[in-house]
């Protein structure tokens, strides 16, 4: 097969790049690289079933030409992590909206089958967990730019459902909850490499808020042996599906376990949301996925528990050093 993959030079894209070529695919990467890196590629960029291009997926005629030539596509292009969300609020909608729209009109142009990667930003402030793909969206104003990042979200996903429903594109949208591992930066705000580059340096963690609100962390490997498991599923296309860890943990309680696994002398502060984020930011307390949807379907358990992710993304920083 020969996979189109727009945003493959970021995080999670890279991964998923290198497993399809791994497993004997011919891959398309197209990237701004105004997240990814270049390096995050570099390995494998010589493979001979590996094409990279660096654009933008809303630059119609890069989107074209290089989609024609894929029998499918994996949509991760999007603006990502709360800082550059909050920071650059116009920047994100029109990457997320207007990009996916592009990526979808000509996937249906060429009758490709499509999985959109979504987030579990969809889920606002619903605490009603564990969180189920049919509950509730529950959001602050859309004056407040984390809101408007997960209406973004929301769109996409409204546009991958209707492609389906009305057109008959087949779409797959997986929602991923805080997906961690090798290659992500702690630049916009991904909470586990920051942590652990500040504990390394022997620097104060900073945990935002009171720490007390709580995530699930899932490896990336997991994230992207999901993600090719549905695009391969036939019964997969026109649903959408949470892909995440169930194991929680207080944000305070991930600084102390990333101080203890470092063995670093360095100590817990925390900083009010307005010091970080713009006045009046909104966090959610908990965030938990209900996974059997995606578990009855292919399966699905996360491979690997916090304590091995947290450790490999503390081998993989002090590599890097």
């Amino acid at each position: 097969m020969k996979y189109f993959i727009t945003g493959g030079a970021g995080f999670i894209g890279s991964h998923l790049a290198e497993e399809l070529i791994r497993n004997k695919h011919e891959v398309i990467v197209l990237d701004d690289l105004s997240t990814g890196h270049y390096e995050n590629i570099a390995h494998f960029a010589s493979h001979p079933g590996f094409e990279f291009v660096a654009g933008s997926i809303l630059d119609e005629y890069l989107v074209d030409k290089f989609g024609e030539r894929a029998d499918c596509f994996f949509h991760l292009a999007a603006a990502v992590g709360v800082e550059l969300v909050v920071n650059n609020p116009l920047e994100c909608l029109s990457t997320n909206i207007r990009g996916s729209e592009m990526v979808l009109n000509i996937a249906h142009r060429y009758h490709k089958k499509v999985l959109v990667v979504s987030s579990s930003e969809i889920y606002g402030k619903n605490t009603n967990v564990p969180l189920k793909e049919e509950d509730d969206r529950l959001l602050g104003s859309p004056l407040k730019s984390r809101w408007g990042y997960s209406t973004s979200k929301a769109v996409d996903e409204l546009l991958a459902y209707n492609y389906y429903k009305c057109k008959g594109l087949p779409t797959i949208i997986v929602r991923l909850f805080n997906t961690v591992g090798p290659r992500q930066s702690g630049a916009y705000g991904m909470v586990i490499p920051r942590f652990v580059k500040q504990a390394l340096a022997g620097e104060p963690l900073t945990v935002y808020g009171t720490g007390k609100q709580s995530r699930c962390f899932v490896h990336v490997r997991d994230a992207v042996d999901v993600m090719i498991g549905l695009m391969n599923h036939p019964q997969a296309p026109g649903e959408v599906f949470n892909v995440g860890s169930q194991e929680e943990i207080t944000i305070e309680d991930l600084a102390k376990k990333i101080i203890e696994f470092t063995q670093s002398s360095s100590k817990v502060v925390y900083l009010p949301y307005n010091k970080v984020y713009e006045q009046g930011f909104e966090d959610m307390m908990r965030r938990l996925p209900d996974i059997s949807k995606i578990r009855k379907l292919i399966g699905f358990l996360p491979s690997m528990n916090l304590d091995e992710i947290v450790q490999d993304v503390i081998q993989y920083i002090k590599i890097q050093k």
